[in-house]
């Protein structure tokens, strides 16, 4: 994705050090493969974990994100999609996610 990571925003928040005032978001972030997905041409991410098995956050400057990315559910063929599942909670049910180059032209341009 020419370079680009994907991660979600849990919290913005700032602190000051030596009277310097420091705007930060607390991220979490997803790996990607090194080609496209064959099938659809579009990039597929999923949760990075450590390895102890958790999930890999950190905390990064806002200077740092480029725009929001648009994350598509890769829905599993063999399972049903639950009316429990709502925008609210999609990132953390499903395990892989198609990142969508036609949300606008803005994201076509830059990260394809």
């Amino acid at each position: 994705m020419r370079g680009l990571l994907v991660a979600r925003v849990y919290l913005f928040f700032r602190f000051s050090y030596n009277n310097v005032d420091y705007p930060c978001a607390l991220v979490r972030w997803y790996s990607t493969n090194n080609e496209p997905d064959p099938g659809t041409g579009l990039w597929v991410v999923q949760p990075e974990l450590t390895r102890r098995g958790m999930r890999h956050m950190s905390v990064v400057h806002v200077d740092s994100i480029v725009r929001g990315a648009h994350l598509l559910p890769r829905f599993p063929s063999d399972a049903p999609v639950y009316r429990e599942i709502n925008y609210m909670n999609v990132l953390d049910v499903y395990t892989s996610f198609y990142v969508n180059k036609f949300v606008d032209h803005h994201a076509f341009e830059i990260a394809f």
